[in-house]
């Protein structure tokens, strides 16, 4: 992406690390992690960062290290006070003339928390998005499973929405994923269920990585899906040929 802000001072480098095996990360992520001397990644209140664990190997020592501690409550909106006080922290070093490589898991701009540190420094500061492998495609992978072809729309719908707000997006054509499944597993079975949808939908756990899940939804019995988990119906004719 091109610069927002020409600036004496460091860049910010939103860095898409990928889905969660280190050796796809791309060749361009990998040398901004070996040159910037600022690495900074969102992570839990408390306990690791799973971005900075998949780009762990890739991380030279000696680095200055900022974990972007965010809490994990559900809703619409980011922790606003929270980014603030981080977008705050690596302004400074970029002022200092330091690079600051921020890492996100799959992509930066698909449901990446970079975002948010985005809109409070590209006005004043150089900042650069490198895109990542996105757990969407990492999925579709997984499963080996072609999602769409030729005019076919794929709608991307977040797990936590109400019941009639993902009945109707998933009864829309075209092909659908269904992000953040999470503790909503028994919710988005169900109405895929009464949408007549969920004999050709695919759940995927961890895709890429230690633990990979890939099995049909209608054999998934008794199961808490964790939070990176998915599940993607093809588009009726993909389905239909594979």
């Amino acid at each position: 992406m091109t610069a927002q802000a020409e600036s004496q001072g460091g860049t910010c480098w939103g860095l898409g690390v990928g889905p969660g095996a280190p050796d796809l990360i791309t060749l361009r992520a990998h040398r901004i992690l070996q040159s910037a001397p600022v690495i900074a990644y969102p992570a839990p209140e408390t306990g690791d960062s799973l971005a900075r664990a998949i780009a762990a190997p890739h991380i030279p020592a000696g680095r200055v290290e900022i974990a972007i501690r965010t809490p994990m409550v559900p809703g619409h909106h980011p922790a606003h006070a929270t980014y603030d006080t981080y977008a705050a922290q690596i302004a400074d070093h970029l002022a200092a003339g330091r690079d600051v490589a921020v890492l996100c898991e799959g992509d930066p701009f698909f449901y990446g928390s970079f975002m948010y540190l985005f809109e409070r420094l590209a006005a004043g500061h150089r900042v650069e998005v490198v895109p990542g492998v996105s757990s969407l495609g990492a999925c579709a992978a997984a499963a080996g499973l072609p999602l769409l072809s030729r005019m076919d729309v794929l709608t991307v719908i977040p797990g936590p929405l109400s019941d009639a707000d993902l009945e109707r997006r998933l009864a829309t054509p075209g092909a659908k994923a269904v992000m953040k499944v999470g503790r909503h597993l028994d919710k988005i079975r169900a109405v895929l269920d009464r949408l007549g949808l969920a004999e050709r939908a695919r759940y995927v756990e961890r895709a890429t990585m230690d633990g990979q899940v890939v099995r049909p939804l209608a054999d998934l019995d008794g199961r808490d899906a964790p939070y990176f988990s998915m599940i993607l119906v093809p588009a009726p004719d993909v389905a239909d040929d594979a």
